[in-house]
Order: C-alpha cells, then sequence, then structure tokens
C-alpha cells in the first residue's frame, strides 16, 4: 500500500489578518486629534467621541500590499477588484479581502513510500515541486486552498507515474520521468491559476535485497565484458604473430635481426636470466649468439672463468 507525504515550504498564510500599517494609523490619528481639539475648544465631549469613531472607519481602509502579493477584495461578497502590490484602500465594513496570494516560487517536497512499480517493486521516492501562482484572482476564487491541493495533485501525479514505470525506467530515465511528472502536474493546476517551474527527483530507494541482486547482476556484467575484452586482445595479438610469421619465414636475415634484439633487451639489465627453448636455437640459428652474449653477461657480472680440470 502507498503512503505518502508532503511538506510545504513555510510561509506566510493567504488568509491571515494583518496588523495596521502606518498610512492606516495616521488615517486613524487625524479625525482623532481633531476631534481632541475640538473638545477642548467647545468643552463638549462629543466631537472627541465623533473623532474616534471616525478614526477607527478610516483606519479600516488603507491597506499595502508587497511587492510579490496580491489582494483578493470582496464587495460585499462578491468579487470586487486584485490589488496590490503597494497602497489601495477599500470601503470599511462592505470590501473584505478573502485572501493575500503569494506570487513567488514555491517549493514543496513530496515522497512516495512503499509504492509499487509496473513490475511489482515497491520503492521510496522524495521529490521537489516547484511552482508559482500565475494568477492570483483563480488561485483565490477557484479552489479553496490552493497550496494543499498542489500538494495533493502532486503526490496523486508521482504515484500514478510510478504505477506505470518499471524499475529499471525509473532508475535511468529520471530526466524523462521529472519531465512527464511536471507536465501532467501542470496540466491538472493551470485552471487553479497555478504553473509548475520545474520537479526534480531527489533519491529512489529500493529494497536492500534487490539492491544486492543488482549488485551481484552487475558485478557479473563487468566480469563478462573483460573476459571479452581480452578473448579478443588475444585473437589480435594471435594475427600479429601470424603476420609477422610471413614476413621471418621469407627474410632469414630480419629472423636474425629480431633474434639478437631479444637477446639484448633480455641481457642488457646485470645479473638478468634469460631461458631460449632448443627448438629457437636451432630453429634461428641462435647457438654463436647464445655464446656470445654468455661471454658478455659473464663480463658484465665479473664471474670468473672456471678452469679446466687436469686429470
Amino acid at each position: 500500500m502507498a503512503s505518502i507525504t508532503v511538506t510545504s515550504a513555510r510561509r506566510e498564510s493567504s488568509f491571515e489578518a494583518r496588523p495596521p500599517n502606518v498610512v492606516a494609523v495616521v488615517a486613524f490619528l487625524i479625525p482623532l486629534l481633531a476631534g481632541a481639539a475640538w473638545t477642548r475648544t467647545t468643552g463638549s465631549p462629543v466631537p472627541a467621541v465623533i473623532g474616534a469613531l471616525l478614526g477607527a472607519i478610516a483606519l479600516q481602509s488603507p491597506k499595502i500590499a508587497r511587492q510579490w502579493e496580491r489582494a483578493i477584495v470582496l464587495r460585499l461578497g462578491r468579487f470586487h477588484a486584485m490589488c496590490g502590490p503597494g497602497l489601495f484602500f477599500v470601503v470599511p465594513f462592505v470590501d473584505s479581502i478573502s485572501a493575500w496570494i503569494d506570487q513567488r516560487t514555491i517549493t514543496t517536497s513530496f515522497a512516495a513510500e512503499q509504492t509499487l512499480t509496473a513490475d511489482t517493486v515497491p520503492v521510496n521516492v522524495d521529490a521537489v515541486l516547484f511552482w508559482m501562482v500565475h494568477d492570483a484572482q483563480k488561485a483565490a476564487l477557484e479552489v479553496q486552498d490552493y497550496t494543499q491541493t498542489v500538494s495533493w495533485a502532486a503526490q496523486t501525479a508521482l504515484r500514478d507515474i510510478i504505477g506505470r514505470t518499471t524499475l529499471t525506467d525509473l532508475l535511468r530515465g529520471r530526466e524523462h520521468i521529472e519531465s512527464e511528472l511536471q507536465a501532467l502536474i501542470d496540466q491538472r493546476s493551470n485552471p487553479w491559476g497555478v504553473t509548475v517551474s520545474s520537479v526534480e527527483m531527489r533519491d529512489i530507494v529500493i529494497p536492500g535485497a534487490l539492491q544486492d541482486a543488482m549488485s551481484r547482476e552487475a558485478q557479473a556484467a563487468r566480469e563478462k565484458q573483460a573476459r571479452i575484452i581480452l578473448g579478443e586482445a588475444e585473437m589480435e595479438i594471435a594475427h600479429s604473430f601470424q603476420e609477422a610469421a610471413k614476413s621471418y619465414e621469407k627474410n632469414p636475415t630480419a629472423l636474425h635481426l629480431r633474434a639478437m634484439n631479444m637477446l639484448y633487451e633480455g641481457l642488457k639489465e646485470k645479473g638478468a636470466l634469460m631461458l631460449v627453448p632448443s627448438s629457437a636455437v636451432e630453429s634461428m640459428g641462435m647457438g654463436g649468439l647464445m655464446g656470445a652474449a654468455a661471454l658478455r653477461q659473464q663480463t658484465l657480472t665479473g664471474t670468473p672463468e672456471t678452469p679446466e680440470r687436469k686429470e
């Protein structure tokens, strides 16, 4: 059974109650101070009360939306305007702000746990969704909570993609899976004024026993490839030797030169020992060369010549 978790980036609520801004405080203080001054002049408390009431009403009118925000204004329950960024005014007790929509890029991480692939392998997949609101009006009016809705759309799309994809395709075709997942989520969230920037799969976890089996399979494949390469190299060497033998067969001088080079390479190091088959000595005429090479080797090593024993 698939278990899916979703974690959204921390951000301010779209329906939060905001404290009064500077303009609203000024709008409250002007009638309040004017009423207080009038009360001081006339000695009647009525102007102060009226000033306080007007200030309280004026306090509700000025609103400030930040650069990345859009405010959805409803007038008597019906959509009236989308305001922001900057300063705007609403009619107190008639207009209301139903939502503050954040139009920055939002990240949502979600994970599908123990979800079966098309070849019935349980996997855990971690992914990150990058998305933003391109139409604040739709995001506020067409769906109750667009953040939670996008999260559910992402997790459902991830489960659908995993369910119709084999494990091999999931591991090797990650970029294709991400593109397909992005297109599916974008198709579902576009009617809500949301667009998906990208989807990235962070990790794919498979069962430990299956990991061991795949590791052994990969090791066996590498060993097989190594043996094939070694066999091909042996075939190429044998073919080269065959071609060289044909050349030496018709040119004895070249064969002797090659024999001398072999002896030189084998005996140029001090104290070296070289074994030559007797058949090579006979076929290549290396008897005299071997004697000269032995004498030279004796000279290099400084071994005294063994005197002949007299009877």
